[in-house]
């Protein structure tokens, strides 16, 4: 009889959103590397990119493509630049509603929003903190993202897989940039 009545208690609690982030926003800042492969229709095979990312809370983050194309897109607060080929272009991100459900989902993991993550998607958290997954679908049809998948380990993102509602996807590869006072911490001695 003891025994069961102890068995609910020992159960290991759940992780869900808003484990996921807690865990997520006690990251200040990241940054990363990144492959990507998008899969358009019309095209034989993938399109492939590598560059860097970088993250600081609460809201700002930044996309800079090395290859193909130099081209960086960065967003703080409701302002996205984008640069490409020398020009720079900059508005206000309400105004580039395609990109408004990817750039709020990609930070408001980063920043660990659960809010904006909950207000804007319907979440699916699977996994446990060492190794998740967040499965994100827009509320409202904007007509572009279907789904947004993003898997992590730990507080560290290492992909994020975007589908859109035409059937074209992406996958992008994310291998986190150690910072330089960590690696030097980790180097064995």
């Amino acid at each position: 009889m003891a025994g069961l009545a102890a068995a609910p208690r020992a159960r290991a609690a759940a992780f869900d959103l808003i484990a996921l982030t807690a865990l997520l926003a006690q990251r200040k800042a990241a940054e990363a590397q990144f492959t990507e492969e998008r899969y358009v229709s019309g095209f034989d095979g993938p399109l492939r990119s590598r560059g860097t990312l970088s993250y600081a809370a609460p809201d700002r983050f930044t996309r800079r493509t090395t290859e193909p194309l130099a081209e960086s897109m960065s967003v703080e607060g409701n302002t996205v630049t984008l640069e490409r080929g020398g020009r720079r272009r900059s508005m206000a991100l309400d105004a580039v509603p395609e990109l408004t459900a990817l750039i709020d989902g990609v930070r408001g993991t980063l920043s660990g929003n659960a809010a904006l993550l909950d207000r804007h998607f319907e979440t699916r958290v699977e996994g446990s903190a060492a190794l998740w997954t967040l499965t994100l679908t827009p509320r409202r049809g904007n007509g572009q993202v279907r789904e947004i998948k993003i898997a992590g380990t730990g507080s560290d993102l290492r992909s994020v897989e975007l589908w859109l509602t035409g059937g074209d996807h992406s996958l992008m590869i994310v291998t986190p940039v150690q910072a330089p006072a960590t690696a030097a911490a980790a180097a064995p001695k």
